[in-house]
């Protein structure tokens, strides 16, 4: 009888304690609040694709104006084909992008192009300006940003 008197206090202490830790936990986690934090959902690292969802819509907008040769969104590759200007026929020009990062960063970002020039009837390869590429970026970049701040205001 002794027994039983004293396995019944301690499964009285055990389910007491349980209750406490219980509460404690519930009190720790903020279970207890009425209010919760909302969800960021216009992070810097948006990954319903293998990159950065602003990097990929701002490429695709950017170049919206080139014909596409090839894309792969779980990659982070957007190549163009040929583009000439209508203004300047003479010339065309030719984009790779690549998305090397999930986060929306300036280095996660590398733009290449090419260039060539129409002489006696045949393409010829020519130098891009270094600023051609980087004002390229730069308009990515920039609108990668917007979609991210119109995300958080939306």
């Amino acid at each position: 009888m002794i027994k039983t008197a004293k396995t019944a206090r301690n499964t009285r202490q055990l389910i007491v304690r349980g209750i406490m830790i219980g509460t404690l936990a519930v009190l720790a986690t903020g279970c207890g609040k009425k209010e919760r934090p909302k969800a960021d959902l216009a992070a810097s690292q948006v990954t319903t694709i293998g990159v950065n969802a602003y990097l990929w819509r701002a490429t695709l907008d950017a170049l919206s104006f080139m014909p596409l040769l090839q894309t792969d969104s779980n990659g982070g590759v957007i190549v163009t084909d040929w583009y000439a200007n209508p203004k300047n026929p003479g010339e065309r020009v030719k984009v790779t992008v690549s998305i090397v990062d999930q986060d929306l960063r300036a280095d996660a970002l590398r733009v290449a192009a090419s260039r060539q020039v129409s002489q006696n009837g045949q393409w010829v390869d020519a130098p891009v300006q270094a600023a051609t590429v980087q004002k390229l970026e730069d308009i990515i970049l920039t609108k990668a940003r917007d979609l991210r701040r119109a995300a958080i205001a939306g």
